[in-house]
C-alpha cells in the first residue's frame, strides 16, 4: 500500500508524463496486459489512456487493469489513469526520504 506522500510524489512525477499505453475499443486485450506488464516492470509508473465507453465502462476497464497487474491507481481524471507498480528486482523510482 502506498502511502498518501507517496502518492503525491508520484502524482508530481506524472503530471508532465505522456500516455503509455491507449486502451481502444475493443478493451483490455491479451496483447494490451502484455504491453501493460512490461510497461510496469520497465517504468513503474504509467499514464494510460482509456478510450472506451462511458465513465462506468472506464472505471471497469481501470479496475481490472489494477486487479490484473497489480498496479496501484495513483490518479484519474477523465480518460487518463496513472498506476503504479513497483520493480522489486530493479526499483526505477526513489521515494524522498523526510
Amino acid at each position: 500500500m502506498i502511502k498518501k506522500e507517496q502518492k503525491k510524489y508520484l502524482r508530481s512525477l506524472a503530471h508532465d508524463s505522456k500516455p503509455v499505453i491507449w486502451i481502444g475499443q475493443h478493451g483490455l486485450t491479451d496483447n494490451v496486459l502484455e504491453e501493460l506488464e512490461n510497461a510496469l516492470s520497465h517504468h513503474e509508473l504509467l499514464k494510460i489512456k482509456i478510450r472506451v465507453g462511458d465513465r462506468e465502462e472506464r472505471e471497469k476497464v481501470t479496475a481490472e487493469i489494477c486487479d490484473k497487474t497489480g498496479a496501484e491507481l495513483i490518479k484519474k481524471i477523465g480518460n487518463t489513469a496513472t498506476v503504479f507498480r513497483r520493480n522489486t528486482e530493479h526499483p526505477v523510482i526513489v521515494f524522498p526520504k523526510k
